[in-house]
C-alpha cells in the first residue's frame, strides 16, 4: 500500500474533524495537555528504560510522520468546529497505529479527549469515524483497542460502540511509571456491514 494513497487524510462528520496533526499545532496541543494533566496521567504511556523519558512534541509529530509515510500510522488530532472561531478547536487526538497489510489487514486505534469536552459523544464518534475510514477507504479487516480495565471512561466507548471484548492482556503496555494489565476490544468488517458511524449515529 503507497503510503501517498493513504495519507493524509481528512475525515469529518457534522461538526467534528479527524485531521493530520501538524508541527504548528505545538502551542494548542500542549496547552490541552497541561489543562488535562491530571485526568490523562493514570492512562499515561510511559517509558520503561531507566531514567527513560516520552518525546516531546516535536519529536512526536516527526515520528508520526515517518509512519504515516510508511503507512503504518494516521495521526490524527480531533477538532471541533465552534461558533465564530476561525479554525475548529482540537478536543483530543486520536492515532490509528500498528497498521499491518497482506493477509492481517488489521491496526490499533488509541485516542484521548479533553475532560471538558467529555460526555458529548466525541469520542465514540471520532472511533467510528477512523474504524469506517480504515474499513472503507483503506480495506482494512480489524481494529483493536486496549484499554486498562480500571478506565472506565474508555471501557464505555467501546461497549457503546460494540467491540468486542477478547480478554485480558496482562502486563501490556507500560502505563503511569508501570506494566499495567490492559482488555483487548476489537471489530471487523463483517460486524458493521452498515458502517460503524451510520450505527452509532442511529442507535447511540
Amino acid at each position: 500500500m503507497l503510503s501517498s494513497a493513504i495519507w493524509p487524510a481528512t475525515v469529518e462528520c457534522g461538526d467534528l474533524l479527524l485531521r493530520p496533526i501538524y508541527h504548528r499545532d505545538k502551542r494548542e496541543w500542549l496547552q490541552l495537555r497541561q489543562r488535562n494533566a491530571a485526568w490523562l496521567a493514570p492512562w499515561e504511556a510511559s517509558n520503561p528504560q531507566p531514567g527513560g523519558q516520552l518525546p516531546g512534541f516535536g519529536e512526536m509529530v516527526r515520528s508520526l510522520n515517518r509512519q504515516a509515510k510508511l503507512a503504518t500510522a494516521l495521526p490524527w488530532v480531533i477538532a471541533e468546529r465552534r461558533g465564530a472561531a476561525r479554525e475548529p478547536v482540537i478536543v483530543g487526538q486520536l492515532t490509528v497505529s500498528s497498521i499491518v497489510w497482506g493477509s492481517a489487514l488489521m491496526a490499533t486505534l488509541g485516542y484521548w479527549v479533553d475532560r471538558g469536552s467529555a460526555g458529548r459523544g466525541i469520542a465514540p464518534t471520532a472511533v467510528a469515524m477512523a474504524t469506517d475510514h480504515c474499513f472503507r477507504v483503506l480495506g482494512l479487516h480489524r481494529m483493536e483497542i486496549n484499554i486498562r480495565p480500571e478506565n472506565a471512561a474508555s471501557l464505555r466507548v467501546v461497549e457503546k460502540l460494540g467491540f468486542r471484548d477478547e480478554g485480558l492482556r496482562p502486563r501490556y503496555l507500560h502505563i503511569n511509571g508501570a506494566w499495567a494489565d490492559h482488555r483487548s476490544f476489537a471489530l471487523t468488517t463483517e460486524e458493521v456491514p452498515e458502517g460503524l458511524l451510520t450505527r452509532w449515529l442511529r442507535d447511540g
